[in-house]
This record gives C-alpha cells, sequence and structure tokens, in this order.
C-alpha cells in the first residue's frame, strides 16, 4: 500500500471524499481536455456513415497502422515472417498471424512504438477475464478518445452524457475498511461522480446507495453488470423507491435477458450493455434500439471458426480483433478469448456499424462473503502481480477459498501474503485462505478460462 493509500484508509469519510474530488480534478484533465472534442466530433461526423464509407475507411486505417507496426513496433518487425509483412504491407489481415495475450504479458513494451515518445505515458493494469495481467500502455490522446468514443457511442445514444451526474460501479477500493458499512460510496465533486463500492453491497447497506442517488442528483449509471443487478434485486426485495433516471449502461459482464428485467424494474428505466476490454482493443454498445453496435472506427473485428474461417452470421466463433485507435501499442489480430456471433438482420436505428447478436462467456461467478456480501470481479486481485502468470479462485464456502497460482522463478512469500491481505481486505479477517502453487490450471471442455469459481448457491 503506497502512502497516499495509507493517508486515505485512515482518514475520515469527508477528507476522503476531499481527496477523490482531488484526483477527479486530475482525471477530467486527463480524459476531457485536449484532444477530446476534436475526437467526440470526428466520432459524430461518422455516425451515419455508409457500408462502403466504412470499409475505405477501415482499409485506410489499417494499411497506415500495419506499415507503424512493421517500422516501428519491436515485436512485430522481429517476428512477423517476410511473407507476413508483404501481407500487412498489402492491408491483408488474414496473412497476418494470432496474437496471444501471452506475447503482451512476457513483454508489453516491445509492443509500443520505438520512433515515438510521449510523455506522459498512461499505463494499465488489468487481470482480463483469465486472471492473466496485462499492461496496456497508452498515449493520453488515445485516452480522451476512448472518452469521446464512449460519449459519442454510448452515453449520447440513450440521451444522457458525461456532463451529467453519474453513479459508477467498478474495482476502486472507495472504503478500505470491509467491515465499515455506513460509508459505501465516496463522491467526486468535479465531475458530480458517485464512486460506488463493489465490495460492500448486501441487502443491509442497499438502501445506502438508493440514497447517494437521491442526494447527488444522480441521472444515469455505467459500471460493473452484476453489482446493478444485484442491489436491482434488493431494491425491488426490499421496495426501496428509486429517483427517476435516464439509463443504466452496463460494463465488464454479460447482460442477460433475465438480469435486463430485473434491473428495468427495479430502476425504471432501460438498460444497456457495452463490451469492451481495458486495452480498447474494441468497442460495441447497444443504441435506442437495443442492438449491440461495433464501432468499425475503432477495431476490425473477425468472428472465426477453429480453422480460422469467417464464421457466417448468427454462428458463434472466436473474437479476433484488430484495434485502429491506438498505434503507440497496436493490437493486430488479437485473441481476446471471446465467443460471439454476428446478427444476420440490420438494425432499424439506420446506422451501418455490425450488429453482435450474442456475447458468450463473460459472466463471472460471484463470490460470497461471509456477512452475506457478493462480490463481482474478485479476479482483480491479481492485478499487479508479475509473480503469476494465471490465477483461479475457488470459493469452497462462504469462508473457505482456494487460490491456485501458476507462479513464475520469482514467485515468493511475499506474494502469498499479498493474495491473503488483498482477499482479506475485500472480505473481511475471518476467511480461510489456502494457496497452491500449480503448473496450470484445466480450461473448461469449450476451452474458456474460468478465473473465479464459487461453490456457494
Amino acid at each position: 500500500m503506497s502512502r497516499l493509500d495509507q493517508i486515505y484508509a485512515s482518514s475520515p469519510v469527508w477528507f476522503q471524499n476531499f481527496l477523490v474530488t482531488g484526483y477527479g480534478l486530475y482525471w477530467h484533465w486527463l480524459r476531457f481536455c485536449g484532444s477530446y472534442k476534436s475526437h467526440l466530433s470526428e466520432y459524430q461526423q461518422r455516425e451515419y456513415f455508409s457500408e462502403e464509407e466504412w470499409l475505405s475507411f477501415q482499409q485506410d486505417q489499417l494499411k497506415k497502422l500495419l506499415s507503424i507496426c512493421i517500422r516501428s513496433v519491436p515485436y512485430y518487425r522481429d517476428n512477423w515472417s517476410k511473407s507476413e509483412k508483404e501481407a500487412a504491407l498489402k492491408g491483408i489481415l488474414s496473412g497476418l498471424p494470432f496474437l496471444e495475450k501471452d506475447a503482451i504479458r512476457k513483454n508489453p513494451k516491445s509492443f509500443c512504438r520505438d520512433d515515438v515518445h510521449p510523455f506522459p505515458k498512461l499505463t494499465h493494469h488489468t487481470s482480463g477475464t483469465t486472471g492473466t495481467p496485462i499492461q496496456s500502455i497508452w498515449r493520453i490522446s488515445e485516452y480522451r478518445n476512448a472518452l469521446a468514443l464512449r460519449e459519442a457511442r454510448s452515453a449520447n445514444w440513450v440521451e444522457t452524457s458525461f456532463t451529467e451526474p453519474r453513479a459508477t460501479f467498478s474495482g476502486r477500493m472507495v472504503e478500505p475498511n470491509p467491515s465499515r458499512m455506513d460509508a459505501v460510496y465516496r463522491f467526486n465533486a468535479v465531475e458530480k461522480q458517485v464512486y460506488f463500492s463493489a465490495f460492500h453491497l448486501k441487502p443491509e447497506t442497499a438502501a445506502q446507495y438508493v440514497d447517494a442517488l437521491r442526494k447527488h442528483q444522480i441521472v444515469w449509471l455505467t459500471g460493473y453488470a452484476v453489482s446493478y443487478f444485484l442491489l436491482a434485486k434488493y431494491i425491488l426485495e426490499q421496495n426501496i423507491p428509486v429517483p427517476v433516471l435516464k439509463a443504466v449502461i452496463t460494463t465488464s459482464e454479460k447482460l442477460t435477458p433475465s438480469m435486463r428485467g430485473v434491473m428495468q424494474k427495479a430502476y425504471g428505466c432501460n438498460i444497456y450493455e457495452e463490451y469492451s476490454t481495458v486495452e480498447n482493443a474494441l468497442f460495441a454498445s447497444e443504441c435506442e434500439q437495443g442492438r449491440l453496435h461495433v464501432s468499425p472506427d475503432v477495431s476490425i473485428v473477425e468472428i472465426l471458426r477453429p480453422d480460422g474461417s469467417l464464421c457466417e452470421p448468427g454462428e458463434v466463433g472466436e473474437v479476433v480483433t484488430t484495434c485502429l485507435m491506438r498505434s503507440y501499442q497496436p493490437l493486430i489480430r488479437f485473441r481476446l478469448g471471446d465467443l460471439a456471433a454476428w446478427d444476420p438482420e440490420p438494425c432499424p436505428c439506420g446506422r451501418k456499424m455490425p450488429v453482435i447478436k450474442e456475447v458468450v462467456g463473460r459472466i463471472e461467478d460471484v463470490v460470497t462473503g461471509p456477512d452475506g456480501r457478493q462480490l463481482v470481479r474478485f479476479h482483480g486481485i491479481f492485478a499487479d502481480q508479475p509473480n503469476i502468470i494465471e490465477g483461479q479462485i475457488i470459493q469452497e464456502t462462504r469462508n473457505d477459498f482456494t487460490v491456485k497460482v501458476v507462479p513464475t522463478g520469482a514467485f515468493a512469500s511475499a506474494d502469498i501474503s499479498n493474495i491473503v491481505q488483498r482477499m482479506r481486505q475485500r472480505l473481511g479477517p475471518d476467511i480461510n485462505i489456502k494457496v497452491e502453487k500449480v503448473q496450470e490450471i484445466p480450461r473448461t471442455k469449450s476451452g474458456k478460462f474460468r478465473s473465479v469459481i464459487s461453490k456457494v448457491n
């Protein structure tokens, strides 16, 4: 824990809100200043491109990007064969190899351009859905581009905006004390944003979350799908009145029809889904018709059969993506580990962006704490763990957990202590944790990796 984290953890709530607002001032500059407005305008101008215009745009951007990869990105320059480089110069994706997550994990800087030296750079660490840490490195302009994208293609599509008060469920540790239940959120006054704690959500605290919406006049909600679903269940069970909301936009987990129905009833508004990755390898969002559109100016998305051929619409296959909007650490034919299917039916909204019919397998098991709290995205304990190749959490009972790790040679007792400390910070001091070092973690029959398995109903 850093010195700043220690100060935050030991401070009263009012001062924590002050610190969050100060941090929010920095993030507001980082996200919404500089090139943000020009990026937003560009997304709005491309909103109703024809299919021919989208194809031309993608081919132009792809050739530029692949040329950069050959000249200036060490990984591609050193690993692509002569024939693959020739395919790249012609803009032929099918002639290029797939990119595995393990290659980025081992040497993320080898994917960064060596002909530009941005300062400052932003680094995001994520465990990903496989529990494998990946370092994603961004230029500030790319980060602003990503926020402009979400404003134009997500918030604006459902008639809201980042300029309006919002609440967010994310992995932020907004309340460091897992036993404290009287302060389940913090407030960023700069952006009028409520940060909900995903680690304190249970029936006894549900009213506090709703009170925060009313107190801060929140207009829309965004963040973890399962957290908002669990809160919606508690709201309905306890008949808690919810203030008027414009929309809920879910992220990070698959939104099922049953989850959507419960949430619509609880929040009294439409529920929309985003499908993306921390690396921004692709971006898909629901329009006002409830159809999940892939933004073609963000990436070229392939849905492939096991033999590498393209799936027909409606056919489930593996998602492989080439990110067009991030040229500093470009990802070419990146295997996400997800399965999805294209929708064969055009969308009545009139946008000529491809539509995903279904994303398969992004629901994670919910971990239930000894006191009844239900937590999602729990594989986040593996983030920033450089000595762990893969990790898996298995909940045996309310109090008993097994953590399996595939270690590097540098893995030591300090790493075990860090895992235990992180889990007890989220669940309380009374849980039992067994950390096992293993050579590999088995996949499911469909080849998917499960980073969290709960045997508790």
